[in-house]
């Protein structure tokens, strides 16, 4: 039996299309790593790729990659690091192209390899449900095996379309340690892996609930999975960078845009219940235990579409009477428009900040913000904000606005689909030019229960709930949260430090506590909740808060990254007991 390889370094430089440019030169030079990996592709990425590639049909991909691969691709190829990202977006080999000609330029001679076969908007016919119309993208969320076979045939760089962000580090330890389709646990380790490290810094201290505890305040240092052969993995940084990895900040990625235990990939079914954390250093958590089974025969698709026109108007209203003044200019405005019933679409949202005998004028003050959509940009464009100016002379005292009169601006909607894994052919272009097709892994029934097996150590979240007096305080102070946007839907990830805090959390905040803790816009809105106890984590998902999606929603905190502070800052009761610390 050959002796397994070392764990395989793997270095993020990339969380988002617009993220820390120099990421990618920090990671090459800051120790060793053997594959550096960026992410760009958010769902909302994928409709601004597509206006992109709408002017010019040679674009379509992330541009600043680019830049980042000119920084660092002479280092990479002297030391033997693999580039891999997902910057291809909706036209991956012109990506590839676009490497080769920086690479021309420098006078460096690199094997480029690009994965295909996502892009969908050829033959809409498979899609479930049915698509009417013609989306703006259409994408299939492949896995790491085109990925895997390119770095075998001897890629430098390997750049995907749509991918899962996961992918990007299943596919060079799959490549790296030899796995096979149906080594389920270590694919669902990588997995793991690739999930915590995919945004960045938000594992190595970013948006920390508990941001007290990261006492190093310079820029975080980007994540570092080190995935051994079994799959299990340490989540690190370079020696001398800002932030913190800690079981806590591994905890917060973990909970970040997740659904149920079970989580769905193209590659492997990863259940998220069987992760087991540990602190094994400073800036060094173990992820282990991590068990996976068959993925489903059907593959994840995102679908944007041309939502139609926007356009929002925002007036302040200060000290006295906010809420009849409120009222006052929203009869007047539509008075002056025709009617609300012109619009498709029409949000009127009274944001409150003032507060009475305020000690400074701003602190008086409220927002009327006025958002409507229509299929017609006349209609919603300086027609709209210019009726809005008219209240200026003529509406309620102390009238002005916060936004000027402006034009209206397109916006799109995202719509989640599924398709047969026998309609999406995933193809890699290896670097000399020759296409091979990637073959699919073994599926089974969408398995939500974890696999059994022997016990990873001691688990968490077996304590029992505090009894005793109680008082009122934020929930903020026992539990953690992380929240973002899965489409239409937000999900909020809350997590105790100890095992008496998830015990108290678990009986306490049932579906019908959450949504009272997240308020009015909920009351209507279906709420799952999902117990992790391996990770003293509840998962909550919201589902239909975000509308039609990041791009077309009216929320004010239109990716909910904002929610799980919010639900952090209301008060409950909470045992003394939990407080005494």
């Amino acid at each position: 039996m050959s002796t397994p390889r070392r764990p395989i370094v793997i270095g993020n430089i990339s969380g988002f299309y617009g993220d820390r440019i120099n990421a990618a030169r920090e990671m090459v030079e800051g120790g060793p790593v053997d594959v550096v990996c960026g992410d760009y592709l958010a769902e909302l990425t994928m409709l601004i790729l597509a206006k992109a590639q709408a002017k010019d049909p040679a674009l379509g991909y992330a541009r600043t990659f680019l830049t980042q691969v000119e920084q660092i691709l002479g280092t990479c190829l002297e030391r033997g690091i693999k580039i891999v990202s997902n910057a291809g977006g909706l036209n991956p080999a012109g990506l590839a192209d676009a490497i080769r000609e920086v690479a021309a330029k420098l006078g460096l001679d690199v094997a480029v390899a690009h994965v295909e076969g996502d892009d969908l908007r050829g033959d809409l016919s498979a899609i479930v449900p049915p698509v009417a119309g013609k989306p703006v993208s259409a994408n299939a969320y492949l896995g790491g095996w085109g990925i895997a076979e390119a770095l075998g045939a001897g890629a430098d760089v390997v750049v995907t379309g749509r991918v899962t962000d996961a992918s990007l580090v299943v596919g060079p330890a799959a490549w790296w340690h030899g796995w096979g389709p149906t080594d389920w646990d270590a694919l669902a380790g990588a997995v793991v892996a690739g999930h915590v490290i995919e945004c960045g810094p938000q594992a190595t201290g970013g948006n920390y609930a508990f941001f007290s505890e990261v006492t190093d305040r310079r820029y975080p240092g980007f994540p570092i999975a080190e995935v051994a052969a079994d799959g299990s993995t340490v989540i690190t940084k370079h020696p001398g960078t800002g932030g913190l990895v800690s079981t806590g900040t591994v905890t917060a990625q973990l909970l970040y845009e997740i659904q149920g235990p079970a989580y769905l990939g193209p590659d492997v079914t990863t259940h998220f219940d069987t992760i087991t954390l540990e602190q094994e250093g400073e800036h060094r958590t173990r992820i282990s235990g991590v068990r996976g089974s068959a993925p489903p025969d059907t593959l994840k698709i995102a679908l944007n579409d041309n939502g139609g026109y926007r356009n929002s108007m925002t007036m302040v209203l200060t000290g006295l009477d906010i809420e009849e003044k409120a009222a006052f200019a929203e009869e007047m405005l539509f008075g002056i428009l025709g009617g609300r019933d012109r619009f498709a679409e029409v949000d009127v949202r009274l944001l409150r900040f003032d507060q009475p005998d305020a000690p400074t004028n701003e602190q008086a003050t409220a927002h009327l913000r006025v958002t409507v959509k229509d299929q017609d940009p006349r209609l919603v464009g300086r027609a709209f904000s210019n009726a809005t100016m008219e209240l200026a002379l003529a509406g309620y005292p102390g009238f002005h606005t916060t936004t000027p009169p402006s034009s209206e601006s397109a916006f799109g909607i995202y719509r989640p689909a599924t398709v047969a894994r026998s309609a999406v052919t995933q193809t890699v272009v290896l670097p000399d030019g020759t296409r091979r097709v990637v073959a699919d892994p073994p599926t089974g029934p969408a398995d939500v229960t974890a696999p059994t097996g022997p016990a990873a150590g001691a688990r968490p979240g077996s304590g029992a709930v505090p009894d005793g007096p109680t008082r009122r305080v934020p929930l903020g102070t026992v539990c953690a949260a992380r929240s973002g946007d899965k489409g239409g839907n937000a999900n909020i990830g809350l997590w105790a430090r100890d095992d008496a805090g998830y015990a108290w959390m678990a009986a306490h905040l049932d579906v019908d506590t959450i949504r009272g803790l997240i308020g009015p816009e909920a009351a209507d809105l279906r709420i799952e909740r999902f117990e992790l106890p391996n990770l003293r984590a509840l998962n909550v998902v919201v589902h239909g808060i975000l509308g039609e999606g990041v791009a077309s929603t009216t929320r004010p905190d239109p990716q909910a990254k904002g929610l799980g502070e919010y639900v952090r800052s209301r008060l409950v009761d909470v045992p003394e007991a939990l407080l005494q610390d």
